[in-house]
């Protein structure tokens, strides 16, 4: 066979083909380029400046902390692997929720429901109906505030400790208006209950306006339909002696009247002498001092004083607005412990119209936190007629002026204004 040997005379059994010997041609000095791809880089190989060295402790400078970068939208989320941090943010969330929940129930929820609880205690009768000829809507806001003298819920202990006497049906010695105007401060205009005006029952001519709300007082209609003396009539015989329309209709009676004064903690009334009535069940000094339910029942019913019945009206208008500024005092509307058996006691005894509600009772007493005037209605003279005793005549011209202020929603003038 042939003996193949290569360019140096080397065969397949030749020199190359001992173990660890790689060969190219080419300068021997000089790497070739398969050296070149793997050996070092000069300035790899050299060391640039000197051995950098630790700086003592005390040299060291204060390690600067970075501000907490607020985390946005962009940043990704962390996670640990165990959602501890997940589990304890639905755990905040929903403890936030259960705070939310109950705060609402708190302040709208219980509020909202002593409201409907207190509103449904509310006596309503059927006071503000249409008739023909009725006036129209005023421009400002009237409330009617009747006292009733009935003695209804009360035992023989409690009308003996009030010296009601136990006169059977209704009647009323306070006839109250509270007008508000558009603009301006409230007034207390009292309605005398000897005013001779026109009655509202039939077969009635005139007579005294408090006749009109006697249950005794009974007539028949042309429709052969009896009606008696009440809230309805009572508010339509004024109505059609003035001109004005009443938008609401309050009535409280003898024992409510007690409990309401004793829930905002008595009164201060200031009589201008001593008062001595055993059948008013009365007895103060002069100057101004605190009364309690009864006491104050006592001063707004007696009529031992010189003029008798108008020297009463003015105390009513007194102790309303005594009464009113009481109820509408931030230690009272503030005070749970006073607020609530207010409510409770108004509510267990005032007797307002089938539309009226809680809140109407309520706006009525903010109408006047503002300030309250009194007047009553102008009196021309006060003869006694046959079969009607005495009366009181209205002022014609100066009425008449009130009562076109109460029209157009106008304060009252000064000149219209009464003692």
């Amino acid at each position: 066979m042939a003996d193949r040997r290569g360019p140096g005379g080397h065969g397949s059994t030749g020199e190359h083909d001992r173990g660890g010997v790689f060969r190219r041609g080419g300068d021997p000095g000089s790497p070739d380029e398969f050296e070149k791809l793997y050996r070092p880089r000069e300035s790899e190989q050299r060391v640039v400046g000197e051995t950098r060295r630790m700086p003592p402790a005390d040299e060291v400078p204060p390690l600067r902390r970075e501000k907490k970068r607020r985390r946005t939208h962009s940043d990704p989320r962390e996670y640990d692997g165990r959602g501890i941090k997940r589990r304890a943010r639905e755990k905040r969330k929903r403890r936030f929720r259960t705070v939310l929940i109950t705060a609402a129930v708190v302040l709208l929820i219980v509020p909202l429901g002593f409201y409907l609880w207190a509103d449904s205690r509310l006596e309503r009768v059927e006071a503000l109906q249409d008739y023909e000829g009725r006036p129209d809507d005023g421009r400002g806001t009237v409330h009617m505030v009747v006292g009733s003298d009935s003695r209804d819920g009360m035992d023989d202990d409690r009308m003996q400790e009030l010296a009601t006497g136990d006169a059977q049906g209704q009647r009323t010695d306070t006839i109250m208006l509270l007008y508000t105007p558009r603009d301006g401060d409230s007034t207390i205009v009292s309605v005398p209950r000897d005013s001779y005006v026109p009655m509202a029952v039939p077969g009635y001519a005139d007579n005294k306006i408090n006749t009109a709300y006697a249950d005794s007082t009974c007539g028949t209609d042309e429709e052969g339909e009896e009606i008696c003396g009440g809230p309805a009539p009572l508010v339509e015989t004024f109505e059609r002696a003035s001109g004005v329309q009443v938008d609401h209709y309050v009535e409280i009676g003898m024992g409510g009247f007690v409990d309401l004064v004793d829930a905002v903690g008595g009164v201060e009334l200031c009589p201008e002498s001593p008062m001595s009535d055993p059948k008013a069940g009365l007895d103060v000094e002069a100057g101004c001092q605190e009364m309690d339910g009864g006491t104050a029942l006592g001063y707004v019913r007696t009529r031992d004083s010189p003029r008798a019945d108008l020297d009463r009206i003015q105390r009513q208008r007194e102790f309303f607005s005594a009464l009113i500024q009481e109820a509408t005092a931030p230690s009272t509307m503030f005070n749970p412990f006073r607020a609530g058996p207010l409510v409770i006691a108004g509510t267990d005894t005032f007797t307002v119209d089938e539309g009226d509600k809680l809140r109407h009772l309520a706006g009525m007493l903010l109408d006047m936190r503002g300030g309250i005037g009194t007047t009553s209605i102008p009196v021309a003279e006060t003869p006694t007629l046959p079969n009607v005793g005495s009366v009181v005549v209205w002022d014609e011209s100066r009425s008449e002026m009130m009562f076109e202020a109460m029209r157009e929603g106008e304060p009252i003038p000064e000149e219209a204004m009464e003692d």
